[in-house]
């Protein structure tokens, strides 16, 4: 079996030199060398892989089977590593709106180029990661089976790395199809399918293979973010190449069905992978952090149907006083109100988990931030479905108050969770008896509370006054300001934006060193959090 593995390795090799070799465009051009180059890395992966000997070797207590976690560890790696990139990525480019200097001349470093990098870089790159990651980890620990496959889990980890490198590496190209949270152009999209098929493929034959009955509800929210996403991917990308050697395609759909399927795709991402996939960790990280059961078990399954079935249908909410038809627009409006119920139902789920367990937020950092994740996620979720009724939807869209409603959600709910899941997995994964430092994870959450509170209150700020700008007339019926008014009216809170990603990269910064020395298997002297000093004297 290992021998058919070089097969389509070399494949794949022998497609990027084609592409290489008749590029029609320097994006091909370049994206044929990286695949190249990816094939001959894999080949060496595969080879090494042959000859090394697992990191945990036998069983472990209580089981009769190893769980695969070389590809977890990995993963946790990578998604520290992206988060960091990202971050910094979106301090640059909340620079250059600030002080537009910074855009300088060279063409791969201006906003335009950046910015689809700073999305991608955050949600795919980092939240993707994590994903994947925590995926693996709790359908194996929930199942009690080991992943399935021996190839497929490295393929789909390794595989998605590529496409963020495609992907990246396009944009400073000026490689893109235009469409928000959708950018990589038809050939990278192809790629991106079959790895996430078998990612789909290896979960479920996990699944297949469990030796507990019952099946937890975390990997109904995994699943269900790995299905639907699949689904979104493959209707919003259909593409018509203009050559099978060039980087440019031709979307399938045009005029108001694309807007309608790009929203439709572009809230679903929204909807599934920054909120069901998420969820997923909430529901396992939460308790075993508290170490107390789901506060209601019920609740999370009600959660969990209502929100699949209501949040596919809320995209045409962000194409109110558009052309497509209003019926379609009160539809979304209508069912983003709904999920308010399911969203809040969620929410106090994971919080009540902590039911008994309150005192612990003293002294655990990694459970604070957990739980604030929770806090702000029905915070987004309340305010998502304000933003959806049409009359506040005509002040709202297209100023900041939306920048600021979609990194209240990103900052505070994808983020802190993420950061929560990760330093609870650093010591396990590599069997350390704890983290490097508490008092780092406490410095985390602090610095990330405050760059969340300051960049997401600024655009608030911003954003209504901009709106309110734009509509504001004069006592002859003429616009009062000036678009370069509003402009200039909203430089202050541009720079208070800043400060306050510097401060959650700063938040990023830290953990990584925090990770990495742990991996390293050091630990720092410090006193217990929340316990005085004089008591730790006298103790």
């Amino acid at each position: 079996m290992s021998f058919l593995i070089y097969i389509p390795i070399g494949l794949s090799a022998v497609i990027g030199l084609f592409l290489t070799a008749n590029a029609a465009d320097t994006g091909m051009y370049v994206h044929g060398l990286i695949f190249v180059i990816a094939s001959i890395l894999a080949g060496f992966f595969v080879i090494k892989k042959s000859f090394d000997r697992p990191a945990h070797e036998g069983p472990l207590p209580g089981e009769d089977f190893e769980y695969c976690d070389g590809v977890i560890r990995a993963g946790l790696i990578a998604s520290t590593f992206w988060g960091v990139v990202g971050f910094l990525v979106g301090v640059i480019i909340a620079s250059q709106l600030a002080f537009p200097v910074l855009n300088f001349d060279l063409p791969w470093t201006n906003f335009g180029r950046l910015r689809p990098l700073h999305t991608s870089a955050v949600i795919f790159a980092f939240g993707g990661n994590v994903l994947i990651m925590t995926s693996f980890y709790v359908v194996q620990r929930t199942c009690r089976a080991r992943l399935a496959g021996d190839y497929a889990p490295w393929f789909v980890f390794w595989g998605y790395q590529l496409f963020i490198v495609l992907a990246a590496t396009g944009y400073l190209l000026g490689v893109t199809q235009s469409k928000e949270y959708a950018e990589p152009e038809w050939y990278v999209d192809l790629w991106l399918t079959i790895v996430w098929v078998t990612y789909l493929l290896v979960f479920l034959a996990t699944l297949w293979k469990r030796k507990e009955p019952h099946i937890y509800v975390a990997n109904w929210f995994y699943l269900a973010f790995i299905i639907t996403i699949a689904m979104l991917h493959l209707v919003n990308n259909l593409a018509v190449p203009v050559s099978f050697a060039g980087t440019k395609s031709y979307i399938y759909w045009s005029g108001v069905q694309d807007a309608l399927i790009q929203w439709w795709y572009g809230h679903n991402a929204v909807g599934f992978f920054l909120t069901a996939g998420f969820l997923g960790i909430m529901y396992y990280f939460i308790p075993k952090q508290a170490e107390r059961p789901v506060y209601s078990y019920r609740l999370s399954i009600v959660h969990f149907w209502s929100l699949i079935f209501l949040y596919i249908w809320v995209g045409s909410h962000h194409l109110h006083y558009t052309a497509l038809p209003d019926w379609a627009q009160t539809l979304g409006m209508t069912f983003s109100i709904m999920l308010w119920m399911p969203s809040w139902g969620g929410m106090i789920n994971g919080l009540m988990t902590l039911s008994g367990a309150w005192d612990k937020l003293r002294t655990d950092p990694v459970l604070r931030i957990l739980v604030i994740s929770v806090a702000f996620y029905g915070m987004s979720t309340f305010e998502g479905p304000l933003m959806s009724i049409k009359a506040v939807n005509a002040l709202s869209h297209y100023t900041d108050w939306t920048v600021g409603h979609v990194h209240s959600g990103a900052l505070g709910w994808v983020g802190m969770v993420s950061f929560g899941a990760i330093y609870f997995l650093v010591p396990k994964l590599w069997y350390r008896q704890r983290l490097y430092s508490l008092a780092m994870v406490s410095w985390h959450f602090w610095l990330a509370t405050l760059g969340i509170v300051l960049y997401a209150s600024a655009m608030w700020v911003s954003g209504i006054m901009q709106g309110l700008m734009w509509r504001a007339y004069d006592s002859l019926g003429f616009l009062e300001y000036s678009f370069a008014e509003t402009v200039e009216a909203m430089h202050p809170f541009y720079v208070i934006r800043i400060f306050g990603g510097v401060l959650y990269l700063l938040g990023g910064l830290v953990m990584a060193y925090n990770v990495y020395r742990t991996i390293k298997g050091e630990q720092r002297e410090e006193r217990a959090i929340g316990v005085p000093v004089s008591a730790t004297a006298q103790g």
